[in-house]
């Protein structure tokens, strides 16, 4: 099948080009102007079907035509993510760029729409969550087959105190380091099952939250396997969750004057949120995270990912505008 790829530079979206190109897709990889796309592929085999790959560099903006270069294609993937997760980029992003995917699909006759989502989005509190909501909608409402999938945390969300737990500094906690937990997903796992998932012919629009093998990891349970990897003792400092809250109350004057400050403040209350809440499905009746039923994927373990990093064979992913550590 022929495949347009949005996101393909992306940390996710890199993963999803391996994958289709291994599979034998033809795939339009679709990227801001300027930016590069590197197709790698560790297999010989793979490197052969690399020209099955069109690069088309485009801003998806409804003020342009961006759509001229492509051909018709049989399927959407869209990897898309802001970056900083500030109300604008999301906007942009996470909201009107996807708009723009969908009207394409739409007016092409495109067979199956396959969005990244985030199972965040259960309970909504950030600007990035509502935009991705907001498009879930029209997706919903969309004659477009389509599939979301609510993606738990990604192995590169979970690395950011790689180095300094291996200069032997403790690990760093918000409250006692169980007040979360996740079934953690490598990106190749995750690229898997999005292409798998592309190629079915879904009814209607479906959404599938999904994480990686169990059981599901708390903070705690994150910082020992990463001590005992790295042949530390397990050493740990607790901080408050609520620090975010005080450092968002201390700018807050000003983000009356500076829109720079405003999306600081987001970020903020991105990362208290990330320190409050589970990856995991939600269970609105019960009201609590629920790891029974998250559902799980793969092979790839935090544990192997973690002595990948410790050996040298994987180098530390690069974590964006998010990093917390």
């Amino acid at each position: 099948m022929r495949v347009l790829l949005a996101g393909a530079t992306g940390y996710i979206g890199q993963a999803v080009l391996r994958e289709l190109v291994s599979a034998g897709h033809e795939v339009i990889a679709l990227v801001r102007p300027g930016r590069a796309l590197s197709i790698t592929v560790s297999d010989d085999a793979l490197e052969d079907q690399s020209d099955t790959v069109t690069v088309v560099e485009a801003a998806i903006t409804p003020n342009e035509d961006w759509t001229a270069p492509l051909p018709k294609t049989d399927v959407v993937i869209s990897c898309l993510a802001s970056r900083s997760g500030a109300p604008s980029d999301a906007r942009l992003v996470e909201y009107e760029a996807n708009r723009q995917l969908l009207t394409y699909a739409e007016r092409g006759g495109v067979q199956h729409f396959v969005l990244l989502s985030a199972i965040c989005v259960q309970t909504p509190r950030l600007a990035f969550q509502r935009e991705k909501l907001r498009f879930e909608a029209l997706l919903e409402a969309s004659p477009v087959p389509a599939t979301i999938v609510r993606a738990t945390a990604f192995f590169r969300s979970l690395v950011g105190q790689f180095e300094r737990v291996r200069a032997g500094k403790p690990f760093l906690l918000f409250s006692s380091g169980n007040l979360t937990a996740c079934k953690p997903i490598s990106d190749r796992d995750l690229a898997r099952f999005i292409v798998a998932r592309a190629a079915e012919s879904p009814q209607g629009t479906l959404i599938l939250p999904i994480g990686g093998p169990g059981p599901a990891l708390t903070p705690q349970d994150q910082g020992r396997l990463l001590c005992e990897t790295l042949g530390q003792p397990f050493r740990s400092t607790s901080l408050p969750p609520e620090m975010f809250d005080w450092i968002r109350w201390l700018i807050s004057p000003l983000g009356l004057f500076s829109r720079r400050m405003r999306d600081r403040m987001e970020f903020l209350r991105i990362a208290k949120f990330y320190a409050t809440e589970s990856m995991l499905c939600w269970d609105a009746e019960a009201k609590r995270y629920n790891a029974e039923t998250t559902p799980e994927f793969g092979s790839d373990t935090l544990q192997d990912f973690y002595a990948k990093l410790a050996s040298g064979e994987t180098l530390p992913p690069e974590r964006g505008e998010h990093s917390l550590f």
